[in-house]
């Protein structure tokens, strides 16, 4: 038997054959903090991207397209690396998956570190696709692995403690992101950009991702510690895996994969765009760095939004909440678009954050509408979900497998996005970036219309337990 079938077969033999066993109660509490943390670690570094996007724009002088890149190298790896980390998952267990997908993010940070000696955006770009394929991998394996930690029962709680932790991540990760990746001068109001102010930035950068690698190899090594109460508690591997490519024969299959990306990338478009936003004199008039403060306060709406959201479907129906949130959302965007030219009015009085003092205006209104799209974000996914797999004729497994897939519209939108502010700001150079809310404004209208789409479709039981948290 060669080296690799050894390792297959003692793989699969913690991952199935080890239930008998029965692991020390802390032992089994320690995993699932880690498992959990998982659900942290990917959403920072996911969210982290958003200030990133600004710093790289200043850095390397880039149009919002071509800064819209990040995003795209980041989500398309959901596009491509999807079916390759569910058929390593299937050979190779959840235990082996796990510590490869943290590898994967480390070699990312690792990459995006390199950029000190190369000095090229391209290398920033490569770093953020190799650690988007580690988080496609986790993603993958944490969601079914978290629920099966434990008893049973529990499994939905624990799930749901995780998306906690996942919404919080996003929080974080934007909050650290401004601190360390828009500081300095270099991110001033009205600063005179010098060779030296650039190399200063990019080195923030660069130290921040090699960073984050350190703390993710020294968390690599405790998960592999605890691997064999991981492995004791992991599902048994499926017999059979249907291809995400079979369920593009099923009508609210491809409905509800579209109803994914557009989402994704309506989400995706609006927080990425929200520091250049926020910043602008019309807007709130604030310097990068205290814009990227405000912003991740998407994040953190769409994670009580989540809590309301679970609490209110117990008394509406999910296709009323759905058609309710993205009615909301639709609203706002077109809010914004209808204030593009409001002049920054004085309100009286002063907005201080973070240390910086700035006048409260008209401005604020557009802001607050813009920030409070989160909160009707926050439920979109999981219900987009559930209603397309109590209407998909293709199996389960495929109809997830396509959504997954489905995520890389968080690249795809964001492009769009940043090419319409490029086409905007050379007819409207003030509101260019309200009207471009128009690129998330028919992503909303889309899922508006899948919800009421939806009411009317047969259904069915999901035969293939399906656990998602995006």
């Amino acid at each position: 038997m060669s080296a690799n079938k050894q390792d297959l077969t003692i793989d699969q033999s913690m991952d199935n054959n080890m239930s008998n066993s029965s692991p020390k109660g802390g032992s089994l509490i320690l995993s699932i903090v880690y498992i959990t943390a998982l659900f942290f670690i990917w959403a920072f570094v996911t969210n982290l991207i958003d200030p990133l996007v600004k710093s790289m724009k200043v850095i390397y002088t880039l149009t919002d397209a071509e800064a819209q890149l990040n995003q795209f190298a980041f989500f398309i790896a959901y596009g491509i690396m999807s079916i390759p980390s569910a058929a390593y998952l299937a050979k190779k267990g959840y235990t082996k998956s796990i510590i490869l997908g943290l590898i994967g993010i480390i070699a990312g940070c690792l990459i995006a570190w390199a950029t000190t000696f190369s000095h090229s955006f391209v290398t920033v770009l490569l770093g953020l696709f190799v650690a988007a394929s580690g988080i496609t991998l986790l993603q993958v394996a944490a969601n079914p692995l978290i629920a099966s930690m434990g008893d049973q029962k529990g499994a939905a709680f624990r799930l749901n403690l995780s998306q906690s932790f996942n919404s919080l991540g996003a929080f974080v990760g934007g909050w650290f992101g401004a601190k360390y990746l828009l500081d300095g001068p270099l991110f001033h109001k009205d600063v005179v950009v010098t060779q030296d102010l650039l190399d200063t930035g990019l080195s923030f950068v660069t130290n921040v991702y090699f960073l984050i690698a350190v703390v993710l190899a020294v968390f690599t090594i405790a998960v592999f510690l605890v691997r064999n109460t991981i492995a004791i508690h992991a599902p048994k591997m499926a017999a059979h895996t249907e291809s995400p490519f079979s369920a593009l024969k099923s009508k609210w299959a491809n409905l509800g994969a579209l109803g994914i990306f557009l989402y994704v990338g309506a989400e995706v478009c609006v927080i990425s765009g929200m520091i250049f936003f926020l910043e602008q004199k019309e807007i709130l008039n604030v310097p990068a760095q205290t814009a990227g403060y405000v912003a991740p306060y998407f994040m953190l709406l769409a994670m009580v939004g989540r809590f309301a959201g679970s609490a209110l479907l117990r008394y509406l129906s999910a296709t009323n909440m759905l058609a309710f949130v993205a009615f909301g959302a639709t609203a706002l965007c077109t809010f914004v678009i209808c204030t593009y030219n409001l002049p920054a009015t004085p309100l009286g009085g002063t907005f201080t954050f973070h240390g910086y003092d700035a006048p409260i205006t008209m401005g604020f209104l557009p802001a607050i509408a813009a920030i409070f799209i989160g909160l009707f974000n926050s439920i979109m996914f999981p219900t987009i979900f559930t209603l397309t797999l109590e209407r998909s004729t293709a199996p389960a497994s495929a109809t997830s497998g396509l959504m997954c897939m489905a995520i890389c519209g968080g690249g795809f939108i964001s492009v769009a996005y940043g090419f319409a502010v490029d086409m905007l700001l050379a007819h409207f150079p003030v509101g260019a970036r309200s009207i471009a809310f128009v690129v998330p404004l028919v992503c909303y209208l889309y899922v508006l219309w899948f919800a009421f789409a939806a009411k009317k479709a047969p259904t069915h039981a999901i035969e293939e337990g399906v656990l998602s948290a995006h």
